[in-house]
């Protein structure tokens, strides 16, 4: 064949199940052997069976042949999808060189439920009811009042038998399990998902999770069984937490929906017919740890079998909207086992995983009956060798009470930490005459993180940056969770600004178009009354100024929307952001003091004279009012693409005035600077186009200048830094950003590694007393594809389209290559240098 079709997507995903919106879009790439090889027209058939599609017909859709070269985001235009129902499509596409491929192999989708009738009368259950006065929302920040207490709640199990006598087609479970979940059936957990489901705004929307369960059912006897996590959903009034809240304790919704191979359909639903119970699980917190006591075990709860006569009937609970969750779930990816154990004294031993990260550790030990294990999670060791959580959340740890039966291998379900070591307490670790305490056999550490596909790979002859790259990748899998977190310990919240100033980096390595699409929703929920988008979604905690209202942070909900559309030419998003970033900009609008914004942090944590925190180098109001313009300039060119043309013109008009107040406010014409002359304030200015044209070239050099002045180093944070990269590559400047980046003695990714950091730093300078795994600060990866290697979009191009190879060979790099698997398919560009022969292969 000289062309055929692969890669083929459903609402992004391969073959999903869950899909919620009534008409779904489809994506496909090309193979050809040819080049200069593009699609012409393409047709696509959907069908209820897939003996059908064998047949080549189709009795949903036949989209006929579509002269079109749309790859992407080409939506379903057939029958009324309903709810639950599975479909089957293939397609195939003409080139421009009059061939035509064969049909592809078949994919698939699975409807979820788009209505409430169609959860056929589940009903939310759990344990028992929280009061109302147990309720605690919006989240207290902190520890929350004395008179509140430990308040600890039950982690039950819940369970259901059921008989099945026909033979199966299909069978479906549609579950929400608030906090967090984790279902067994037939004594077998289900999948291999991580604190399902993601978090979200309770009181505004809980996400349900679709699994196919066909081949765990069996013919006669079965049983469901699901045990529950707290999460954010409540948050406990003991060890260390960032917040204190409740929504509710622990519950369930869900319903599995039987399709038999005669035809007809059953439904097997939460109600007060489940039975429940405590579960081992005594104690869990998203932030504090979890504690199991196994001998608190049922065996066989989770079995047709198991005799619940001694269990409580559920009790039916306060409801939550319901709606899919598509993005993609945590799962375990990576387990290392340590690379070294230290004894530090009797019973009490730490283990280094070698690499900070996102995770759980799992313990195999073997002991008596109720000897307590204790596991201490950390980034840092203390100077006698001890685990250090002191800038990462304290305390935080796990129990395991041993049941005394042989091996016995655990690990938590419903928390997770970051770290590299691992202090295990209460064992031997080598076998010792006396037996005092249990013996470890090992220790594991769990990496946990979004199962986003990995889609691009960067190399070069320059070890460190090689080694940034791998910095910045191990801060991005510990924060990709089900929003992006600011760190994996501390504090696990969705602060914004990083989803638009890191989201550009992280595209390049990761599939995020469903991430990002939840954070987008969290931003819509999150919105307030008066239009303002909080610094995090979902918005637990009221955070006090200058932590609320941000405009570098908020303007997520414009920035971000924007270039997914860009990333992945996801223009539905577009439309249905609107309303939310009008309001945000009108929010924004009644904030502004003749057109200029003062509220905010600023750059946060650029490289001062002090601690890092609130900007100290840049004006309060430099970075709130570009951030502003750049917000007004992308809404108008948003509504010009959904033909809005009033709201185009009155907000191109507002951006006018807007860099006119800027440039009166801020811009220095004898010296050619903006306000301190900061690197941050110039490179913005220029980046975002507040630069009147005559003044551009001077404003390049005096961010150049401002750099070679301090010794080729770099004093930008978290808002500045990536509009400093951007600007510098795009004036033909990447031998400064080679000067800055190419060195290990000045605070920035090579002076943190030089400090032994195997993730990204909170802080440029490495410091031991904030976060040492953190995603802000890692715009550079966005450089190393698009620079260095060469790979970047076209202006206007939307999905990489339109690609532009230009590589910067800088410094004394030798070669340097990338691969990025883009909606339209493969891009790679590599070069190499030998001598005066400079070879490029694209």
């Amino acid at each position: 064949q000289d062309i055929s079709v692969t890669n083929l997507k459903c609402d992004y995903r391969v073959n999903p199940i869950g899909v919620d919106i009534v008409n779904p879009v489809f994506n496909w790439q090309l193979v050809s052997n040819q080049n200069n090889v593009l699609q012409s027209a393409y047709r696509i058939l959907v069908a209820d069976d897939p003996a059908l599609l064998a047949k080549n017909m189709a009795n949903i859709w036949d989209s006929k042949k579509v002269q079109s070269a749309a790859s992407i985001q080409v939506k379903y235009d057939g029958k009324t999808l309903q709810s639950a129902k599975k479909y089957f499509w293939k397609l195939m596409v003409w080139d421009n060189k009059e061939n035509q491929s064969a049909w592809s192999k078949v994919s698939s989708w699975q409807m979820g439920l788009l209505r409430e009738a169609d959860w056929q009368q589940a009903k939310w259950i759990g344990y028992e009811n929280i009061p109302d006065s147990g309720i605690i929302i919006p989240a207290f920040h902190g520890n929350g009042k004395k008179a509140w207490g430990k308040r600890p709640d039950v982690l039950p199990l819940l369970r259901k038998s059921f008989n099945i006598n026909k033979k199966i087609k299909q069978a479906t479970v549609f579950l929400s399990g608030l906090g967090h979940f984790e279902m067994h059936i037939n004594g077998n957990k289900v999948g291999d998902n991580f604190l399902d489901p993601g978090w979200t705004n309770y009181t505004k929307q809980a996400l349900y999770v679709s699994f196919d369960v066909t081949k765990q059912l069996t013919t006669g006897n079965n049983a469901i069984g699901v045990m529950l996590g707290n999460g954010f959903y409540y948050v406990p009034g003991e060890r260390y937490r960032k917040l204190t809240g409740a929504f509710g304790y622990p519950k369930i919704i869900f319903n599995l929906l039987i399709e038999y191979a005669d035809g007809t359909k059953e439904n097997i639903t939460s109600n007060e017919s489940w039975k429940t119970a405590p579960s081992p699980i005594i104690f869990s917190s998203i932030y504090g740890g979890e504690d199991y006591d196994a001998n608190k075990e049922q065996a066989g709860w989770d079995n047709s079998s198991f005799n619940d006569k001694g269990w409580r009937n559920a009790v039916l609970t306060s409801s939550h909207p319901l709606q899919s969750q598509t993005a993609e779930p945590l799962k375990v990816l990576q387990v290392f086992t340590p690379i070294k154990q230290t004894k530090i004294k009797e019973g009490v031993w730490v283990f280094d995983c070698g690499q900070n990260m996102s995770g759980i550790p799992q313990i195999t030990v073997e002991g008596k009956k109720g000897d307590t294990v204790k596991i201490i999670p950390a980034e840092l060791l203390n100077e006698d060798g001890t685990a250090n959580q002191k800038a990462t959340g304290s305390p935080h740890y796990y129990l395991y009470i041993l049941k005394g039966a042989g091996k016995e291998t655990w690990r938590p379900r419903f928390t997770y930490y970051g770290y590299r070591y691992l202090q295990v307490e209460n064992v031997t670790a080598i076998k010792e005459a006396s037996n005092k305490y249990p013996f470890l056999f090992s220790v594991k550490g769990l990496h946990t993180s979004n199962a986003a596909t990995r889609v691009g790979n960067f190399s070069s002859s320059n070890e460190l940056f090689n080694k940034t790259d791998k910095l910045i990748d191990w801060s991005i899998k510990s924060n990709m969770a089900s929003v992006f977190t600011d760190c994996p310990h501390r504090e696990k919240l969705g602060w914004l600004e990083e989803s638009h100033l890191v989201g550009a980096s992280v595209k390049y390595e990761y599939d995020i178009a469903t991430l990002c699409r939840k954070v987008i929703k969290d931003m819509m929920l999150a919105q307030t009354a008066e239009g303002l988008i909080p610094e995090i979604a979902p918005e637990f905690v009221k955070f006090d100024e200058p932590f609320r209202d941000s405009p570098e942070w908020g303007s997520a909900a414009i920035i971000l929307p924007w270039y997914v559309y860009h990333w992945y030419g996801d223009k539905a998003l577009l439309e249905e952001s609107y309303p939310m970033m009008k309001r945000y900009i009108d929010h924004l609008k009644t904030k502004a003091n003749n057109n200029i914004l003062t509220q905010g942090l600023g750059d946060w944590y650029d490289l001062g004279p002090k601690r890092p925190g609130e900007s100290q180098l840049t004006t309060k109001g430099i970075t709130a009012t570009a951030i502003y313009y750049y917000d007004l300039s992308i809404f108008s060119q948003i509504a010009n693409l959904l033909d809005k043309k009033d709201d185009a013109n009155n907000y191109a008009a507002l951006s006018g005035l807007v860099k006119i107040s800027y440039n009166k406010a801020f811009f220095n014409d004898t010296t050619k600077q903006y306000s301190t002359g900061s690197q941050t304030s110039n490179a913005m200015a220029l980046y975002i186009g507040l630069v009147d044209e005559e003044n551009k070239a001077a404003v390049l050099e005096n961010i150049v200048k401002d750099i070679r002045s301090h010794n080729n180093s770099l004093t930008a944070g978290d808002i500045g830094y990536r509009y400093l990269l951007k600007v510098l590559d795009a004036a033909g400047r990447s031998d400064v950003i080679f000067d800055m980046n190419n060195r290990s003695d000045v605070p920035g990714y090579g002076y943190q590694l030089a400090k032994g950091a195997t993730a990204l730093t909170e802080s440029w300078q490495a410091l031991p007393n904030v976060s040492n795994n953190h995603l802000m600060l890692g715009h550079i990866m966005e450089w190393f594809y698009e620079g260095l290697a060469g790979i970047s979009q076209g202006e206007n191009s939307v999905g990489y389209k339109n690609i532009i190879i230009r590589p910067q060979v800088v410094g004394d790099i030798t070669h340097a290559a990338a691969n990025y698997q883009s909606p339209y398919g493969e891009i790679k560009s590599a070069w190499k240098k030998t001598g005066n022969v400079f070879e490029l292969n694209v």
